[in-house]
């Protein structure tokens, strides 16, 4: 297992640079079973590419993955990982999406971007958002490695919409993860290959953020029942700092489940 030192390292990195690249963090066995069920849920759900210039017209995606099957459910709270987006925001945040890409043979580049991109903070600032790629298959230069622009995040603005930017591929081993500053210029690399490049994208945001995905509607009452405490309260079941989310001076969590909280409201305390 990773030490503290080694989330730290990571998250010194990202820091510096505005990325980090976590090897072969994900067990073999489970990134096996996040690939049978995306191949199972695109096949249920039919669904077929979005076909606009941002998610791309050969590019397979499926959101709200937390309430689509409890193997997900593994995916936020992944002890190599959660650490060092918790060092990078806090242990107050949130999973603003959940969400799968598969980049399928033809795919041309996705336009190089910020994630934070439609927030009105002035630039460069703290980390408000974190992102996470996991990679189910290879992620090399031909099959569309995302494209990455090292210590953009540090920049005075966002990029420009369509703009062509001098990028590298982030390529990394299958159940290896790629963890971004939410301020990094970005994007999905062009499939050249004949095979499709699968991954995941764990999306996270600081607690008072609003989340990209509406965690609290979009998931069933009854998926988040069973869901372990800590995943709830990524999911924004919790309150933040001891008052944000709050309803009448209760978590969602007790509202809903009855469960107790830990702590009280900050104004209690």
């Amino acid at each position: 297992m990773p030490t503290p030192s080694d989330f730290d390292a990571h998250a010194s990195h990202i820091a510096e640079h505005g990325y980090t690249i976590i090897e072969n963090a994900i067990e073999s066995d489970l990134v096996a079973r996040l690939d049978e069920t995306l191949r199972r849920l695109e096949k249920d759900l039919g669904i077929v590419p979005a076909n606009n210039p941002f998610e791309g017209a050969s590019t397979v995606r499926i959101y709200n993955l937390l309430a689509r099957d409890k193997v997900f459910e593994r995916i936020p709270v992944h002890e190599r990982v959660l650490p060092v987006v918790e060092r990078v925001l806090d242990s107050g945040c949130l999973v603003s999406s959940l969400s799968s890409i598969a980049i399928d043979p033809g795919e041309t580049a996705q336009p190089i971007h910020a994630d934070d991109q439609l927030i009105p903070i002035a630039k460069p600032h703290v980390a408000t958002v974190c992102n996470t790629m996991w990679a189910i298959t290879d992620f090399t230069e031909e099959n569309g490695a995302t494209r990455i622009i090292p210590t953009s995040h540090l920049r005075d603005r966002s990029p420009t919409y369509l703009k062509h930017y001098d990028s590298i591929p982030a390529e990394m081993a299958r159940g290896s993860v790629l963890v971004w500053h939410g301020s990094l210029w970005h994007g999905g690399g062009a499939n050249r290959t004949g095979t499709r490049r699968v991954g995941i994208a764990m999306n996270y945001c600081a607690g008072f953020m609003r989340q990209q995905e509406n965690q609290q509607l979009g998931i069933p009452p009854e998926t988040v029942r069973g869901f372990s405490p800590r995943l709830q309260e990524l999911c924004g079941f919790g309150i933040y700092s001891g008052l944000i989310g709050h309803v009448d001076k209760k978590t969602p969590a007790e509202v809903l489940f009855g469960k107790q909280r830990k702590g009280g409201i900050v104004w209690d305390a």
